[in-house]
């Protein structure tokens, strides 16, 4: 303990520790973007003198980076030219009777697809297909939607390519002088996880999956119903000018909630019941899905209403309309706006018609709520509009436009360059990251992907993360810290057996990722738990699979992984639904993953 506080107390260590300390705060906070954390971490390493700028932007130049940007690009081209129909076919069909032949149907097949593509974009496609499933044979969305997240994080460890995460692990492992990962580097302990982890998951489903979003009468009525939080107007002509909620019935009628009346400058709240209403008051209110569309057919009220400039209201013909669900991914670059600060109606062509957070209950005005990640947008707009939000990385559309798929033309070509483009690696007759960029070059080429799609699928804020964070691992390493905390933790591990030591690594990675990013938490952890492996005369190897096994096994919050965060709105999650169901998955890989590195590794 002592070479700790001796190696902290060094002028470079001091500004080091600080810096990451900032850092985790940051992440954990969520006060700035992700992205932005880990440029301004790497920037304050570099303008105190900790890291050199070449130490503190090499990652930016890594073979990990260009490989994962390459494999944004084979995804996209994949899921452009309609190879991936098949999927979507096989997710949504008639067959799949039952939430846990769903779970299993998942786990078999979405599973082993996210070994070889990014997962997010694995979700945001199957998500409106499990929806539209979900609503033709009448089953809660909560049900089935975590464990596709889940599927997909189980998936993502079965190979290199499976996740951005292990692409850093790699880069981070390379930097410090133990090598980077082949292909199929730790195939043998991810199909473990993925077949464990599976079997668990469906034999969990009935008992610790809620049962929250299913009515009688409509399926996306009971998804929504108070839910949706939207601001409407009484418009000219209203059959509700002159009369109180009560005496119109409203509230019965149309099983809302009145939150508030806004009358020019003045805010009224509950009680409202007995205040008689006139021409352009505005009520806040919260609704079902199916309510608010028939408040709009019936012209009682004006949903979302834009002002002309002589003051009248803007009309909207509903047959040249679709109203659809959109979700707010991870990593939207509009989380932290709010609708006026967006002009969204003039930037996408959309109305907004409704928010929904979860269960969480929203009194704001629609247009000054700030967004968040996962938030669920009710929009009606023109068809071209909602094809325009397809293509777009901001939203995803949670309601399938069946001519709005594929078309078939190309799918025989992408499939065959995302063969090569792995098999190729596998055989060693191409480095990866050459094989993902001649794949790459290919799929434009080959008219798979446009040139505009190209540069639409790299994820820039992934890029810019990933980039800076190298130097986290450069900083620990370079001023000693890795090695003095290594130290401590030896002493603290002093005389367990191997298995006991990876256990604590596996969940103190765990943890640590549950509150802040993933990335981050493999970026600090690998250079500690290499030291501790030195410590113990052991290969570091194992232990730095150890911390990527345990920064990809998120199973305890929402904002633990990008993906949970993508189902929790829709599928009307609270935020202990997830801890309930992905505890016994958390127990069970803190026991299993360090057994079957044991193994591997001949521990």
């Amino acid at each position: 303990m002592d070479d700790l506080l001796q190696a902290a107390l060094q002028p470079q260590a001091l500004i080091t520790l600080l810096v990451l300390a900032l850092a985790i705060v940051l992440f954990i906070s969520g006060w700035l973007a992700p992205e932005l954390t880990g440029l301004l971490a790497a920037s304050l390493l570099m303008a105190t003198g900790v890291l050199k700028p070449a130490e503190a932007v090499e990652g930016f130049g890594s073979t990990a980076l260009v490989t994962l940007m390459g494999l944004f690009a084979l995804s996209a081209g994949l899921f452009r030219s309609g190879a991936l129909d098949r999927l979507r076919a096989l997710i949504g069909s008639n067959a799949v009777r039952s939430p846990k032949r769903m779970i299993t149907l998942m786990v078999a097949v979405v599973g082993p697809v996210s070994g070889f593509i990014p997962n997010t974009p694995i979700v945001a496609t199957l998500l409106p297909v499990i929806e539209g499933w979900c609503h033709r044979h009448r089953i809660a969305p909560s049900k089935v939607l975590l464990p596709l997240s889940f599927a997909t994080v189980l998936g993502g460890t079965l190979t290199l390519l499976g996740s951005s995460v292990n692409l850093l692990a790699s880069d981070v492992s390379k930097k410090l002088g133990y090598g980077e990962f082949d292909l199929f580097s730790f195939t043998g302990i991810g199909l473990g996880v993925w077949l464990v982890g599976g079997a668990m998951m469906v034999v969990l489903a009935d008992r610790f999956l809620p049962n929250r979003g299913v009515d009688e009468d409509d399926l996306m009525g009971g998804m929504a119903r108070s839910g949706y939080l939207t601001e409407v107007l009484i418009p000219r002509n209203s059959e509700l000018l002159g009369r109180s909620l009560h005496d119109s019935r409203l509230q019965r009628r149309f099983d809302l909630d009145v939150l508030e009346l806004h009358r020019a400058s003045e805010r009224f709240l509950p009680p409202l019941a007995d205040m008689p209403l006139v021409e352009h008051d505005r009520l806040l209110l919260r609704c079902g899905r199916e309510d608010l569309l028939r408040l709009q057919q019936e012209r009682m009220v004006t949903l979302a209403p834009a002002k002309l400039e002589d003051g009248e209201i803007e009309a909207v013909d509903p047959a040249s309309q679709r109203t659809v669900e959109v979700l707010l991914p991870a990593g939207s670059t509009l989380a932290g706006e709010t609708l006026r600060d967006l002009r969204f109606r003039q930037r996408y062509n959309a109305t907004v018609l409704a928010l929904r957070r979860g269960n969480e209950v929203l009194r704001e005005r629609l247009g000054r709520i700030v967004l968040r990640d996962g938030d669920v947008v009710l929009l009606q707009a023109p068809r071209d509009a909602i094809r325009g939000l397809q293509a777009n990385n901001d939203l995803v559309v949670l309601e399938q436009l069946e001519k709005d798929l594929p078309t078939a033309s190309r799918k025989g070509v992408a499939m065959v360059i995302a063969l090569l483009a792995i098999l190729l690696p596998t055989f060693k007759l191409l480095p990866l990251v050459a094989s993902v960029l001649l794949g790459t070059v290919a799929m434009v080429a080959s008219g798979c992907l446009r040139p505009g799609d190209l540069q639409r699928s790299i994820r820039l804020d992934v890029i810019l993360l990933l980039g800076s964070l190298a130097s986290f691992s450069v900083a620990l390493e370079k001023t000693g810290l890795a090695e003095a905390i290594a130290k401590a933790m030896l002493l603290m591990v002093k005389g367990w057996p191997v298995f006991w030591a990876l256990v604590m690594v596996f969940l103190f990675t765990t943890l640590l990722t549950e509150v802040m990013s993933n990335a981050a938490t493999v970026a600090l952890v690998i250079p500690i738990a290499a030291q501790l492996a030195q410590g113990l005369g052991q290969q570091p190897m194992g232990f730095i699979f150890t911390v990527l096994f345990g920064a990809s096994q998120s199973f305890l919050s929402p904002v633990g992984y990008q993906t949970n965060l993508m189902v929790f709105g829709p599928g009307r999650y609270r935020f202990l639904d997830v801890a309930r169901y992905g505890l016994p998955l958390t127990l069970t890989m803190t026991l299993l993953v360090p057994w079957l590195i044991c193994r591997q590794f001949g521990i």
